[in-house]
């Protein structure tokens, strides 16, 4: 059996996808999009060098275009200021009374948690907002009088 130089285009894109799909590369993708773009080269009945071209132009030029793209999204916060992360961020506790070094102990989730104050905060006891966990710390910012729920 005999097969077609276009055929052997979509052979190795398809191998690139499977290469992707195996170690979550998503270039990879990108170079799958020139293989594919060579196949078609091929298929219009362009020579060799021609289809190695557009293969490296559209592979090369989608790699590019996707990094540049993802350079310009917005990154994703530290794990510990993340509540996609750490579901305890954003839950509200409250503080009796803060020590000379801006620490309190607080009860959260039926025990006792070590907490200091987020930076630029002022320390007043009250109801307070989880904004990071820090190892075993729990980092409190101070809710606003209004936003604090009436019993």
């Amino acid at each position: 059996m005999d097969f077609s130089v276009s055929t052997w285009w979509w052979v190795a894109a398809g191998a690139l996808v499977a290469l992707e799909l195996a170690t979550g590369t998503f270039y990879l993708l990108m170079l799958a999009l020139g293989a594919a773009g060579g196949a078609l080269a091929a298929l219009a009945g362009l020579a060799a060098g021609p289809q190695w071209l557009a293969a490296t132009l559209l592979g090369l030029g989608a790699t590019a275009l996707w990094h540049r793209h993802r350079g310009r999204q917005r990154q994703a916060p530290a794990p510990s200021h993340n509540r996609d992360v750490n579901l305890d961020i954003g839950n509200q506790v409250q503080v009796d009374a803060w020590g000379a070094d801006r620490s309190a102990r607080v009860n959260y989730r039926g025990t006792q948690w070590q907490a200091r104050l987020a930076e630029g905060a002022h320390a007043a006891p009250g109801p307070h907002r989880i904004s990071a966990v820090e190892a075993n710390w729990l980092v409190l910012s101070p809710l606003p009088a209004a936003a604090t729920p009436t019993l």
